[in-house]
């Protein structure tokens, strides 16, 4: 009897955190442009999920706002430079070439290029070394078992 007591206590919890759905506009035309608009922004507590794709609460209020601006008659380019203004050039996928988000789109081509030549030095270094200066397997070739030592 106690297990059906605890098990429709779980089911009463469960029912009363579900959320209610997020509203979708009535516009279908207006759900569309927010839903653009939505995946060129960054969900900030997820970080790497959109706010079209991410769960969190900032998020919902994030989509919130973007249908009241667009209801308001703001167009895509004020919406996302509303929040960009009021979250920092984070929030966008695509941040805009400054000198302040230089880094982002300059640094992985240097740390290619960079990763490239240190691999290049390294192999250009060991070519040069002559095989004597290698240190020996330490397992033995046919049996993979060690090799035994000379003594």
């Amino acid at each position: 009897m106690a297990k059906w007591w605890a098990l429709l206590l779980c089911a009463l919890v469960a029912v009363a955190s579900a959320k209610e759905a997020a509203p979708a506009a009535d516009d279908p035309v207006l759900e569309a442009r927010m839903q653009r608009i939505a995946v060129e922004l960054r969900c900030l507590v997820c970080q790497n999920q959109t706010i079209a794709d991410s769960h969190a609460g900032l998020a919902d209020d994030l989509r919130r706002e973007i249908r009241e601006q667009l209801l308001r008659g703001a167009t895509d380019e004020q919406v996302v430079q509303y929040m960009t203004d009021r979250y920092g050039d984070f929030i966008r996928y695509r941040p805009p070439m400054k000198g302040s988000t230089a880094v982002l789109w300059v640094g992985p081509i240097a740390l290619l290029i960079f990763g490239l030549l240190v691999l290049a030095l390294v192999l250009r270094r060991r070519a040069r070394l002559s095989p004597d200066q290698f240190e020996p397997d330490d397992l033995d070739s046919e049996s993979g078992e060690p090799a035994k030592e000379a003594r």
